[in-house]
């Protein structure tokens, strides 16, 4: 709230200030546009890390070095044109380097704070977990904490996927994009993205390289990844994996409410599923078709395709 405070009061008062003072339009002109250049720095040094604030720094300090630098040795070779040439532009050529490497500095500045940061509090994210987009809500509700490292290559096949011709391939990289986004605006959770890229023949070999490079773990819903990183030893977060193991333990006398969907081929009998598709055959349950109801585990049937259910009304809630 007092950033837009501070940006309308920039906007219309400065200008404000200007027309009161001098009455010319002209000065309004002039600004207001420097009212928008300070909102602009605001926005843009608010955004940035502290870390990556003193690489830009640094980075502008290198460019004034080398301008110190060249100005020497242009002294040194005493050559009549270019020195005059010097002189006469040695503000603007030590402007234009010290601001072109504090923008290189600032670009780079992820790879450089993640040169010397090693181990299992980096995880690397690829296509398929941002694709999936589970990965957001762990990181949002504070259950994964470190840092997400993101290759290059998976933007990149993002962006292959958002323009794809085909309709899903589109929407899938769409969404992965989306996660990202959504992922850089998670207070408190360090997003870094890196042009270091991995060995290998395809993006999965390349994503476990990359990991073992910063002995990281990585963040996937691919099967293949995970056999790829199961061999090179490294650890791997499966979100798959952790919803499967997330799931309700349901034992015989446990009371359920379930949503009764369609008949069953017994007389009585309703047909409901679980979030993971199980079915649950409900007893005295086709009454309730349409409706929820309350239902008590007295059998579990293991199958080929997976649990089967068998459940008898105990109490109704409709809805």
């Amino acid at each position: 709230m007092l950033f837009w405070l501070f940006r309308c009061s920039a906007l219309l008062g400065l200008p404000l200030l200007a027309y009161v003072f001098s009455g010319n339009m002209y000065s309004v002109m002039l600004t207001f546009i420097l009212a928008l250049v300070l909102v602009a720095t605001e926005y843009f040094v608010r955004t940035l890390k502290f870390m990556s604030i003193l690489i830009g720094i640094f980075g502008a300090l290198v460019g004034y070095g080398v301008f110190f630098s060249t100005q020497y040795l242009v002294k040194q070779m005493a050559l009549p044109e270019i020195s005059s040439f010097w002189s006469s532009n040695s503000s603007t050529i030590s402007a234009v380097l010290t601001m072109l490497c504090a923008c290189i500095a600032l670009v780079r500045a992820p790879e450089i704070m993640g040169i010397k940061r090693k181990g299992r509090h980096i995880k690397v994210v690829d296509v398929s977990a941002l694709i999936d987009g589970r990965v957001y809500d762990l990181c949002e509700s504070g259950f994964l904490t470190g840092e997400l490292l993101i290759s290059k290559l998976v933007e990149k096949e993002l962006s292959a996927l958002a323009n794809s011709k085909d309709v899903f391939e589109k929407a899938r990289g769409r969404r992965g994009q989306e996660i990202l986004r959504k992922l850089k605006e998670i207070r408190g959770l360090r997003v870094s993205i890196t042009s270091k890229e991995g060995k290998g023949k395809n993006l999965q070999q390349k994503i476990v390289s990359l990991a073992q490079y910063y002995k990281a773990a990585i963040i996937t819903v691919d099967f293949n990844i995970n056999k790829e990183a199961a061999i090179a030893n490294l650890p791997v977060l499966n979100i798959a994996d952790l919803t499967r193991s997330l799931k309700p333990v349901f034992l015989p006398g446990t009371k359920i409410t379930l949503f009764v969907m369609k008949e069953g081929k017994e007389k009585d009998q309703g047909i409901a599923y679980l979030d993971d598709g199980s079915m649950v055959v409900i007893e005295g349950g086709r009454k309730f078709i349409g409706k929820r109801t309350e239902a008590e585990i007295y059998s579990i049937l293991q199958t080929s395709a997976g649990k089967m259910f068998f459940t008898r009304v105990c109490s109704s809630d409709e809805q």
